[in-house]
């Protein structure tokens, strides 16, 4: 996730008095607006639970009003601030930090906690309906969802809810996970556009736990029909030969078989990104991202209108960032956006091992570049558990039962981000602090299909990912 404080807003008090705001954005979108004295609260509670040494350094108070100059420094501070305690690996994940999010965006919206109906959309098209608290978190909608659909207890964290935008033509934009810090119903209904949807969707992407879902009547259906909606997208690449074997299955009613015919297909679990533009092999060529199988899949339109393919296996990152600049959209203008209309222009940039010692940034220009990193995140998460010799089960467990336990061992946690001097504000994850163990060895030329070779791109970035056997 990517925060940030864009801007300051002066408004009004209950008593009359003025005051600054400051906005915190997530992922370039308005989640909250709060008072310093709000965040200074938050540092106290922060430092009384967590210990002095542990809390980032926070601006301090100024005995006189402050001056523009001074309040856009607090700004930029409160921003820093706010970046290092969500990237902290306890801070970041604690309910302390996180319920603050959730009351903060609550009262931004000005929505009361009361009961209400909220649509959540399934793959297979219909709406489910679930009657909830507006302030509701994302755990407690999604076990809301569960107990309506009767998926058992431990089934329930095998799936996960996404933000999605449908486009005209019915198309879907995964806009992103929704998230421990914010209300679901609070989420969706401030958006104020019925284009913008609540979809359910499984959450990991090692098939081998399709059997753990499938195993239920409930599980199975949920998967089928997302694999049946991926299929009719395009996601999913069918022959005409596998079409007919799908379209008899299908008219048989057997789900299974369907599910594992269908894991044999090419992409099958991927998720889709939108068209973007990426600098590899050449800058300014544009590129269809899917995220799956632990890797992301390039369809790349050279300059010279040829299609190449290749891929890009998670192991093999050195690290990966996000970074957000603010870009003008008037008309021809180079006005600075302190003075005119702004878009937010995302990019995510991974460090590649293309061959033995020689590692290459690949640089993605995306709306849904945090879409992509988390996407990221969750492989690295399942890998390292798959690693350890521990259990998607365990793990999903002792999120249900302790979501927010900074001190758990068996939950994933998200690798710190490290702070850059780059103005742009560049978050970098790196995958040393999950993946340090895992050896690079092996490494050599390979003509594969499935990576990026001398039949995709250029002989120069031929390599092979790491397999099975050095994880």
């Amino acid at each position: 996730m990517h925060f940030s404080i864009p801007e300051t807003e002066v408004r009004s008090g209950d008593n009359g008095s003025t005051y600054v705001a400051y906005n915190i954005h997530v992922n370039g979108v308005l989640h909250c607006r709060v008072r310093y004295s709000q965040l200074l609260g938050l540092h106290e509670q922060i430092k009384k639970e967590y210990g002095s040494n542990v809390v980032p350094n926070f601006p301090p108070k100024k005995i006189f009003t402050l001056t523009p100059a001074e309040v856009e420094q607090r700004r930029e501070q409160l921003e820093k601030y706010m970046q290092a305690v969500r990237q902290h690996p306890l801070l970041g994940a604690s309910d302390l930090f996180n319920s603050f999010l959730r009351k903060a965006q609550q009262e931004t919206q000005q929505i009361p906690t009361e009961e209400a109906a909220l649509d959540i959309c399934l793959c297979s098209g219909p709406k489910l309906t679930v009657h909830i608290l507006t302030s509701d978190q994302t755990e407690d909608v999604l076990e809301a969802v569960g107990t309506k659909l009767d998926l058992p207890d431990d089934l329930v964290g095998y799936f996960s809810l996404f933000l999605v935008h449908e486009g005209v033509d019915g198309s879907l934009t995964f806009v992103r996970k929704l998230q421990e810090f914010e209300l679901p119903y609070v989420s969706i209904t401030s958006l104020q556009s019925s284009e913008f949807h609540i979809v359910l969707r499984k959450s990991y992407w090692d098939m081998a736990y399709d059997q753990d879902v499938m195993d239920n009547r409930v599980g199975l259906n949920l998967l089928y029909a997302q694999t049946v909606s991926d299929i009719e997208r395009g996601w999913i690449l069918v022959n005409k030969d596998q079409q007919r074997q799908l379209k008899s299955l299908q008219e048989k009613g057997s789900k299974k078989e369907f599910i594992h015919l269908a894991q044999t297909l090419k992409y099958y679990g991927y998720i889709k990104f939108d068209p973007c533009i990426t600098d590899f092999p050449e800058k300014g060529c544009q590129v269809i991202v899917s995220a799956g199988n632990n890797e992301l899949n390039f369809h790349v339109k050279l300059p010279n209108e040829q299609m190449k393919e290749g891929s890009f296996k998670v192991t093999r990152m050195r690290c990966w960032r996000v970074t957000s600049s603010q870009v003008p959209v008037t008309n021809g203008t180079t006005n600075p956006c302190g003075s005119a209309k702004c878009d937010v222009k995302l990019e995510l940039a991974f460090e590649y091992l293309m061959s033995k010692d020689r590692l290459q940034w690949v640089t993605i220009t995306s709306q849904q570049a945090i879409m992509m990193s988390i996407c990221l995140q969750s492989m690295v998460d399942e890998l390292m558990v798959k690693k350890s010799g521990g259990s998607i089960k365990k793990v999903l467990k002792k999120r249900q039962e302790s979501l927010h336990r900074a001190d758990s061992q068996q939950a994933v946690k998200s690798p710190p981000l490290l702070e850059s001097p780059d103005p742009n504000r560049e978050q970098i994850v790196k995958l040393s602090t999950k993946l340090n163990s895992v050896s690079l060895r092996g490494i050599s030329t390979s003509n594969s299909t499935n990576d990026i070779s001398s039949n995709d791109f250029h002989g120069n970035y031929a390599f092979e990912g790491i397999g099975d056997d050095d994880l």
